[in-house]
């Protein structure tokens, strides 16, 4: 059975996550549906990260294995016909035959979020939904140099859910940047793997730092406690997305 890599973007807004779900919508139930309807098999999906409720992705990766050695566009393009029918915000980017030995979770080498703020007064208007509104002024300088305390090696019990699933909670940040352009604040992090709301919740403790209820050391000492109490807000999952996913090179 040839296997397919798909490249795949969504609006998670209307859905409760990525990971099928009983009675509620999800991403993965969308286009496993959407692959059922194009060529009559009953799939699962496995994707490189299980986006939270209301979490978005540009870049989400997932394979997926059919009987019929189908060519790539024509995957995507019969899929993404289902997908609109059923008038979903998914869209298949890219379909294409990869080795057997691919595994859209397993194979990934990092994974790569971004977080949106809009730092105003006025609340978003283009992109509710796909933003946090955060009206008290922030110094997203602060938050950037607070921020290189959490790179590393760490025990991340503090920025992790009560309810993740994950073995042990050290996990490595290679990359964890903030930057300011106008009104607009973004939160780029990057790491093999994330604990269950990690970065939201690296997110909300680095926005009591931006607003001055936080100093550098007590981000430090939130870290070192180990203690989810010790968290700060777990930010919305409206301003979050899945921008990009890596693998090793073939060859």
């Amino acid at each position: 059975m040839p296997r397919f890599r798909l490249d795949i973007e969504y609006d998670g807004s209307l859905f409760a996550g990525w990971q099928r779900q009983a009675n509620q919508p999800s991403v993965q139930q969308a286009i496993e549906q959407a692959i059922e309807k194009f060529c009559g098999e009953q799939v699962s999906l496995r994707a490189a990260g299980r986006t939270d409720a209301g979490v978005h992705a540009t870049a989400q990766v997932a394979h997926v294995d059919l009987i019929k050695a189908w060519p790539g566009d024509k995957v995507r393009d019969a899929v993404n016909a289902h997908l609109q029918a059923a008038k979903v915000r998914i869209a298949i980017l890219k379909a294409a035959v990869v080795p057997d030995g691919f595994d859209a979770r397993f194979s990934a080498i990092s994974r790569h979020y971004l977080y949106r703020i809009v730092n105003r007064r006025a609340p978003a208007a283009l992109d509710k939904g796909k933003i946090w509104w955060v009206p008290k002024q922030l110094d997203a300088g602060a938050m950037h140099e607070a921020a290189k305390v959490l790179l590393g090696r760490h025990d991340f019990t503090t920025f992790r859910s009560t309810q993740c699933q994950a073995t042990s909670p050290v996990r490595t940040l290679d990359r964890l940047d903030v930057s300011r352009a106008g009104d607009f604040i973004e939160v780029r992090a990057s790491a093999r793997s994330f604990l269950h709301n990690q970065v939201r919740s690296m997110v909300g403790s680095l926005k009591r730092v931006g607003e001055g209820g936080w100093t550098v050391a007590d981000l430090k000492a939130a870290l070192e406690a180990r203690d989810r109490a010790a968290c700060g807000q777990v930010a919305p999952p409206d301003g979050l997305f899945l921008v990009g996913v890596d693998y090793p090179t073939p060859g």
